[in-house]
């Protein structure tokens, strides 16, 4: 995993297509992101099986983003290439965004996260994600519903331990690359 840069961002886009389908962000809106400086925080997940090279943009499997304000942290994307679900690319990023937002100070974190998406919702809820509530239409142009989530107090030693668990859990290895 690396923080995404300006390169990856119509690869990122591209695959988001194939991620959310309907729902799937521009590379513009991914771009107004970025452009927020220390507010957002994004990685992005690279699979490099032998004979890829460190920089083929084919090898992004994931990305992630993080906004951080005050004491808040707010989960803006999590999205994994469809062969590569179940594989806990997902868990690694919203473990290390996690991290990062206890990093910045951050006493919870909040998301949103379709209704019929029963895999990401029991991610969350291990990550203890609880539901505060629904958004009826929040999806556009597909109207999908969505949960809100909130994982609090997350500023505790003992989130910090649930998040290291949850990490030594994961089949393979990650590593995060400055």
């Amino acid at each position: 995993m690396l923080p995404t840069r300006w390169w990856h961002v119509e690869t990122i886009a591209t695959l988001e297509r194939s991620v959310f389908i309907a729902d799937a962000w521009s590379a513009e809106l991914f771009w107004s992101e970025l452009a927020q400086g220390d507010q957002r925080y994004y990685l992005t997940a690279l699979f490099r099986p032998s004979g890829i090279a460190t920089h083929a943009l084919t090898s992004i499997v994931g990305y992630a983003g993080l906004a951080v304000a005050e004491d808040g942290a707010y989960i803006q994307t999590v999205g994994v290439v469809p062969q590569m679900r179940g594989r806990g690319v997902g868990a690694r990023l919203m473990i290390t965004l996690l991290r990062r937002a206890r990093q910045l100070g951050a006493r919870s974190c909040g998301l949103e996260v379709r209704t019929d998406n029963h895999a990401a919702r029991a991610l969350y809820h291990q990550l203890g994600f609880v539901d505060i509530g629904r958004r009826r239409g929040y999806y556009q142009p597909s109207g999908g519903d969505a949960f809100v989530m909130r994982a609090r107090p997350i500023d505790t030693v003992g989130y910090g331990i649930l998040l290291d668990d949850r990490e030594r859990a994961l089949p393979g290895r990650a590593l995060l690359e400055a």
